[in-house]
């Protein structure tokens, strides 16, 4: 599935909440179906800087697919960084490097969390956006498209 076809999946599944205890109850529940991250990476060389809980985050390059793995210390940031893994997992380098992650703003994601969470989560996306344009650089840098 496309990157921006996910993006319309999320934001069909949070139109049938009416307000944002319902959505915070759902992204816990999406936290709790992200897959465990391997214990190894749950070190200080994966924490995502920025953030006010602890996030940690690995992203692994495998025949031009990006394949992350995540976990928070926080439920509902848990919940958020599942929410992009979702979205940019499995994708190529090429598209997650410049993709404009507009289901953030349309189902009100950022505007519905405290400054502190919303610069995480920012932090967040900057970190995917950076591995992928590193994987890009090393990988595929040379190919001619």
């Amino acid at each position: 599935m496309s990157i921006n076809e996910l993006q319309e999946q999320i934001i069909a599944e949070f139109s049938v909440f009416d307000d944002w205890m319902d959505r915070y109850n759902y992204l816990i529940e999406l936290g709790g179906e992200l897959p465990g991250i391997d214990p190894k990476f749950r070190t200080d060389e994966f924490l995502i800087n920025g953030c006010q809980s602890k996030v940690w985050l690995n992203a692994e390059y495998k025949n031009g697919i990006i394949t992350y793995t995540a976990d928070s210390d926080a439920i509902i940031v848990k919940g958020i960084v599942a929410l992009l893994v979702r979205v940019l997992n499995k994708q190529k380098a090429s598209e997650i490097m410049n993709i404009d992650l507009y289901f953030i703003d349309k189902i009100g994601l950022k505007e519905n969390l405290s400054p502190t969470r919303s610069n995480g989560l920012l932090s967040m996306v900057k970190q995917m956006k950076l591995y992928a344009l590193a994987y890009h650089s090393k990988y595929e840098g040379n190919k001619i498209n």
